[in-house]
C-alpha cells in the first residue's frame, strides 16, 4: 500500500486520508513494516523515485549473469525475463530476432554468432537501462515509430520543460505476424500505428501526440 504526493506539505494530507480510508473499513497497519517520508521505493519489482521508474537492480543482475541458453526452454526463460522488463528496451524485439529463430517448430537449438552477438547486446544495452517518466498533463507527447521488416518499435516521450530535453516514458515493439511482414510499407506502418496507438492508449487519450517517422505518406 504506497501513499504518494509531489509536494512535502500535499503528503499529510494523503496519508490523513489513507488514514481515514483504512479507519472506515476497519484495517490495520503494523507500524514495524510502514514507512513513512521515502525518496524511493520498490513497487511491482520497479524502483520508482524521484528520478522516475527505474528496473529493480537485482533483476538487471540476475539477467547479466546467466550464461549463453543451451535448451529450448532456456531460451524462453531469457525471453521471458526481458520481456518484464521490455518498457525499459528500445527495440527489444528487434535486438532478439536471432533468439525468436531458436524457437521455432522443429527447431534445434545452434546457438551461432549471431545469437550470441544478441545475448551479448541486450546484456551491454543493460548496464544503463533506460529510466522512465510519468508523462506531464497538459504537454503533448513526441512518438517515434520504426518500422522493419520483421518488427516494429516505437518510444514515447515528452519534452521537459525546464531543461528541453525528451525523457522516456515508454518503449513498445512486437514482432510481425507472417502475413503482416509481407504488407507493403504504407500498409505495415499504419498496422504498426493502430497496434501502437491501441496499447499505448492510456497515454493516447488524454495527451496531444506528434508521431515521429521515416515514412513520408504518414
Amino acid at each position: 500500500m504506497i501513499a504518494k504526493s509531489k509536494e512535502g506539505e500535499d503528503h499529510l494530507v494523503n496519508l490523513k486520508r489513507l488514514f481515514d480510508r483504512l479507519k472506515e473499513y476497519k484495517l490495520r497497519l503494523n507500524p514495524a513494516k510502514c514507512t513513512f517520508g521515502a525518496r524511493s521505493g520498490k513497487l511491482l519489482g520497479f524502483v520508482v523515485s524521484e528520478r522516475g521508474i527505474e528496473v529493480d537492480p537485482n533483476k538487471i543482475k540476475a539477467i547479466k549473469e546467466l550464461p549463453p541458453p543451451s535448451s529450448v526452454r532456456e531460451v524462453r526463460g531469457f525471453l521471458g525475463r526481458l520481456n518484464y522488463i521490455a518498457r525499459f528496451i528500445a527495440d527489444l524485439t528487434d535486438k532478439c530476432q536471432a533468439l525468436f529463430r531458436l524457437l521455432r517448430k522443429n527447431a534445434t537449438i545452434e546457438w551461432d554468432k549471431e545469437c550470441q552477438k544478441a545475448f551479448d547486446t541486450i546484456k551491454a544495452y543493460l548496464v544503463q537501462p533506460s529510466v522512465l517518466v510519468p508523462p506531464t498533463l497538459g504537454r503533448p507527447l513526441v512518438l517515434y515509430l520504426t518500422v522493419r521488416r520483421q518488427s516494429v518499435g516505437c518510444m514515447l516521450g515528452q519534452e521537459e520543460e525546464s531543461t528541453h530535453t525528451e525523457r522516456a516514458i515508454y518503449y513498445l515493439s512486437k514482432k510481425f505476424t507472417d502475413g503482416e511482414s509481407n504488407y507493403p510499407e504504407i500498409e505495415k506502418m499504419c498496422c504498426a500505428l493502430v497496434w501502437v496507438m491501441q496499447r499505448l492508449r492510456q497515454y493516447t487519450l488524454y495527451h496531444t501526440v506528434r508521431l515521429l517517422s521515416k515514412a513520408d505518406p504518414l
